[in-house]
């Protein structure tokens, strides 16, 4: 996706990094950059009166967070 096409650039770029990454030794580093991005964000959205697709956006990225460390990494199921 072409940075121009992102609506939260500041994490979104670093989760499609995350999402095309193909060495399983570089993702725990990743995914801990692209989360303490997104802890950082909600923390400016608890500040501000800020539309909910964000937040939305944010919830789904963590999902997907979830899904690859399961999938790709072998944590467990946490639901």
């Amino acid at each position: 996706m072409a940075d121009h096409d992102l609506k939260h650039p500041e994490w979104q770029i670093r989760l499609d990094e995350v999402l095309a990454e193909s060495d399983v030794k570089k993702l725990p580093a990743k995914i801990h950059g692209v989360e303490t991005l997104i802890s950082e964000r909600l923390r400016q959205l608890d500040y501000s009166k800020v539309d909910d697709n964000e937040r939305e956006a944010i919830n789904t990225a963590l999902s997907i967070l979830r899904v690859v460390k399961r999938e790709r990494l072998g944590f467990p199921d946490w639901n």
